[in-house]
């Protein structure tokens, strides 16, 4: 049984995404004075007296908007309030009831799920002002007072949440889950990939670069496995972000990458490989993170027997800094090779999180440096005492030696070499630290 649901809704700029952040005690929704900025659904966990719940994000409602976005955003909120469990329903004092509002309730009336309203920005302490009793008149019970900045009136409104929670059996934490970052540069299929994974509409899609901001999280299991996309906002090169909230979506992409297991990084076929997919796939190279290079939109590709072939030793030379990430030709719009895609997630990842134990990792070395004998400089020569694994993800090794100028990278790279070719570590990234007996690091 998964955890119960609480979706928050409500018209633009009434302060929902502040109080989803200060009910989830976490910085994860964009803030922003201007309207609009939250579209897909955003999902947290939250806490409150020992019970937990999911939280989800929603893009301000307009009810009667044609915009292409403003539509599709009431079409997410719609999605949460199907699935919530409670609704959270945040107006604002300082405008009051409006129409838009009473459009709202009325659909949340007609949903049938349990409603609890809320009137933000009640910024002052004690009793709520007159215009409070006015959201009486929307027809959903007591509304609660609550300031979403200063955090006053918020545990009122987590008891009433509470209350109307259905029962919940806490089940085991799954440890198989893999959290994959989707990245890339505006417009190259992102949200589409996340959509055609979980078989819905996930989040909102768009030929208008830019449509995602926020990092959302989305669970799928098959039997591939059980996964995490985080589906991310496009990476523009610095001199074209102009909005702050494009700095702030570009970093939650990246924070994105930071608390994920596995990255795909996508590549548009119609557009090929340029300096920004370089840059992109270099901070998660940076970041050790097992990495499938994902090339979408492959079936719009004018192409013969031999593009892929082609195609693919061109983004060997330009990864080759990441030589080791696999490469696959997908269409998030068809589905095309979306089963290769899973099975390589689960490959690297799998990688990413391997552990070597010292006895065999030490046998490795016998042979290796048997076979090409450590190099020598004005008589001396390297020593390899032992190595043993520091770290996974990536995995991390630590050879003890006598000098460290002596470890060349030539060198190094023949021991990288072996470890791979040993422990069929062939997909990620490895890193080998050296290490003077009785010294500090000296190299990493």
């Amino acid at each position: 049984m998964s955890l119960p649901l609480v979706a928050v809704v409500g018209r633009p700029n009434v302060g929902k995404s502040t109080l989803f952040n200060k009910l989830s005690g976490q910085r994860i929704a964009i803030v922003d004075d201007k309207p609009g900025v939250t579209r897909d659904r955003i999902y947290a966990k939250c806490e409150w007296l020992g019970r937990e719940f999911m939280l989800v994000d929603t893009g301000g409602i307009e009810p009667q908007s044609q915009d292409v976005i403003l539509s599709q955003m009431r079409r997410q909120a719609q999605l949460a309030i199907e699935k919530a469990d409670v609704i959270i329903f945040v107006t604002d004092i300082k405008t009051g009831v409006t129409a838009a509002d009473e459009e709202v309730a009325a659909m949340l009336r007609r949903s049938n799920k349990t409603v609890i309203l809320c009137v933000n920005k009640c910024d002052s302490i004690g009793e709520p002002p007159a215009e409070f009793y006015e959201f009486y008149d929307l027809g959903l019970g007591d509304p609660t007072a609550v300031s979403s900045v200063h955090g006053h009136g918020t545990g009122d409104l987590l008891d009433r949440v509470l209350q109307s929670l259905p029962e919940y059996e806490e089940e085991n934490t799954d440890s198989d889950v893999i959290r994959v970052a989707v990245i890339g540069k505006p417009n190259v299929g992102k949200s589409s990939l996340i959509n055609r994974l979980c078989g819905e509409e996930r989040v909102i899609v768009s030929d208008i670069a830019g449509t995602t901001r926020d990092a959302s999280d989305t669970f799928v299991e098959n039997e591939q496995g059980k996964f995490v996309f985080i589906d991310t906002a496009g990476i523009r090169k610095k001199s074209k972000v102009y909005e702050n909230i494009e700095r702030y979506s570009v970093l939650r992409a990246y924070m994105a990458i930071d608390s994920a297991d596995a990255a795909v990084i996508m590549i548009d076929a119609l557009e090929g490989f340029t300096e920004q997919d370089s840059k992109i796939a270099g901070y998660a190279h940076e970041k050790g993170k097992a990495c499938v290079i994902a090339v979408n939109k492959w079936d719009a590709q004018q192409k013969d027997t031999h593009t892929m072939d082609e195609y693919r030793k061109k983004l060997a030379v330009d990864l080759s800094f990441m030589s080791y990430a696999p490469i696959v030709f997908i269409s998030a719009k068809n589905g095309t090779r979306i089963d290769k895609l899973l099975e390589l997630i689960v490959y690297t990842a799998q990688q990413n999180a391997v552990r070597v134990p010292t006895g065999r990792l030490n046998d490795m070395l016998s042979i290796a440096t048997a076979r090409v004998q450590p190099p020598s400089d004005k008589g001396r020569r390297l020593k390899i005492y032992y190595m043993t694994q520091a770290s996974s993800k990536p995995p991390c090794f630590v050879a003890f030696v006598n000098r460290a100028e002596l470890f060349h990278f030539s060198y190094r790279r023949y021991i990288e070499n072996q470890i791979r070719e040993t422990f069929g570590i062939d997909s990620v990234p490895i890193v080998l630290m050296v290490r003077e007996r009785n010294r500090d690091d000296v190299k990493t």
